[in-house]
């Protein structure tokens, strides 16, 4: 549904409500390249881009340390990233930070959409400096990882995503 926001339509958030993505989870996120683009190479054969986008993601933990990040399954396909993430006990989500910042709205700083926001901004810089044609979707899929269950089914799904890539919804 489209909201309107100092009288402008905007697309309501994707996110769920009820829960603070700067919490101690794990989270399943997939990223798709603007218009599903084939940017990152082909399925054993990373682009430039590509490569960038795979060594962006490693550097995640280094760059953000105080967040206590793991990173865990992920691969680059062609024209998307699917990755889980766990975002472990820190300062940003101690019980008394949490209550304080779950319904608040402005700037997201130390939860997931930072996150996101700085790993897809590094890659869309290196292509804007090396002139590389390259552009990401505006949003990004998030699963809060609520069970073992879920988990093992999520990673196999990365893991085999590759293989599956001539029936995945992504290729066009």
């Amino acid at each position: 549904m489209m909201d309107k926001f100092q009288n402008k339509y905007r697309i309501s958030s994707a996110r769920a409500s009820w829960w603070n993505y700067a919490n101690n989870a794990g989270y399943f996120i997939t990223i798709c390249t603007k218009n599903r683009v084939n940017y990152f190479g082909e399925i054993g054969a990373l682009s430039e881009i590509g490569k960038i986008a795979e060594s962006e993601w490693v550097k995640t933990t280094t760059i953000r340390p105080d967040m206590n990040l793991e990173l865990d399954e992920f691969v680059v396909m062609p024209n998307h990233f699917h990755a889980i993430i766990w975002i472990g006990d820190n300062d940003y989500n101690r019980d008394d930070m949490r209550t304080a910042s779950i319904h608040t709205f402005g700037p997201q700083s130390k939860n997931l959409a930072s996150v996101m926001r700085g790993y897809k901004s590094s890659v869309t810089m290196f292509a804007r400096k090396n002139n590389i044609e390259f552009g990401w979707q505006e949003r990004f899929y998030d699963s809060i990882i609520r069970d073992e269950e879920s988990y093992q089914r999520i990673k196999n799904y990365i893991i085999n995503n590759p293989s599956n890539w001539k029936t995945d919804k992504f290729n066009t």
